[in-house]
């Protein structure tokens, strides 16, 4: 590992791994004068795309766009890697990982659960309306609506997969077989949404797919994005259904980007949240695995999902 950090000028002599985040893996990089780095290695088998190669192009898409945001935007709250001596962002460490070195910012990561003051939302908020008004890179991906996975999805909803053995391979059958009809009628909602979606007026902007707490940090009396992996253009509801609490949220919003808010957009990428979570989710546990801090955290992860879909909605798809 040491050896591949040549590659970005970085003259580390230790690496300590840092325990976050969830899917990939993560160090810090120090040297001898008491620099540091922060050193990202994903698992692009768990990207949830068709190959490693294609998971390989596309978080380099991703990761192109975070730095071009930083460099070329001026948008000081991307929290993009660094460029290594040929300008690539991103770096093969065999055929199945790939590593990014990003600058190391002391401060004080968010909590996914934790709830948000709206104060606090207010200031997402104005970080998403300022990503939304940016231009796009030529480099940034252009997101479909529709679900990554959803063949495969749909087959396993109909039991027409093959599951390799694993710990949480007969668990995982069992949940999706036991509420499958609601999950197709939730797919029929999504179908519905995604209809009035792409038939609106609306234009994409850059999101950055997953402005949760989690990947937020609180640094020098302000706030930076964290994990550009799902960065893209899309309708701007994909970042702001996890953000807006309130009709005031909205509003906001509203002020700050100078849009207003497309309700069955919000409703659609809601929705779209939890089934794309199943269907990586199951795509990951029909393949062989192993019991881990990870896979135990994508069953809780699994069995939240599932019991979202299988609530009952007011009016359908809201």
């Amino acid at each position: 590992m040491l050896r591949i950090l040549d590659e970005w000028g970085v003259g580390a002599s230790s690496l300590e791994y840092a325990p976050v985040g969830f899917g990939d893996h993560h160090w810090i990089a120090a040297g001898g004068a008491g620099e540091k780095w922060f050193v990202t290695v994903a698992d692009l088998e768990l990207k949830g795309a068709q190959d490693a190669h294609a998971a390989l192009r596309s978080l380099r898409g991703a990761m192109d766009t975070a730095a071009a945001l930083r460099d070329e935007g001026h948008l000081d709250f991307v929290v993009a890697p660094l460029r290594d001596a040929g300008g690539e962002t991103v770096r093969l460490l065999g055929p199945r990982y790939a590593v990014s070195v990003f600058p190391f910012l002391d401060g004080i990561n968010g909590d996914f659960d934790r709830q948000r003051t709206a104060s606090e939302r207010g200031a997402v908020l104005d970080l998403l309306a300022e990503l939304h008004r940016a231009t796009p890179p030529a480099s940034a991906p252009v997101l479909d609506l529709d679900l990554s996975l959803r063949d495969l999805l749909r087959s396993a909803l109909h039991g027409a997969i093959r599951w390799a053995p694993g710990p949480f391979t007969e668990p995982a059958r069992a949940l999706l077989s036991g509420h499958a009809p609601a999950i197709l009628r939730r797919l029929e909602d999504f179908d519905r949404l995604a209809e009035d979606v792409r038939t609106s007026d609306g234009a994409p902007v850059l999101t950055h797919g997953e402005p949760h707490p989690g990947n937020l940090l609180q640094y020098e009396g302000g706030h930076l994005l964290v994990d550009w992996d799902t960065v893209g253009l899309a309708p701007p509801e994909r970042d702001l259904w996890s953000v807006a609490e309130s009709p005031e949220d909205l509003e906001w919003y509203a002020e700050a980007a100078g849009r207003r808010v497309d309700a069955s957009a919000l409703a659609l990428y809601r929705l779209r949240w939890d089934l794309e979570e199943v269907s990586l989710y199951v795509d990951w546990f029909r393949a062989p695995h192993d019991r881990s801090p990870d896979t135990e955290e994508a069953w809780q992860g699994l069995r939240e999902s599932v019991a979202h879909l299988a609530e009952p909605r007011e009016g359908g798809a809201a």
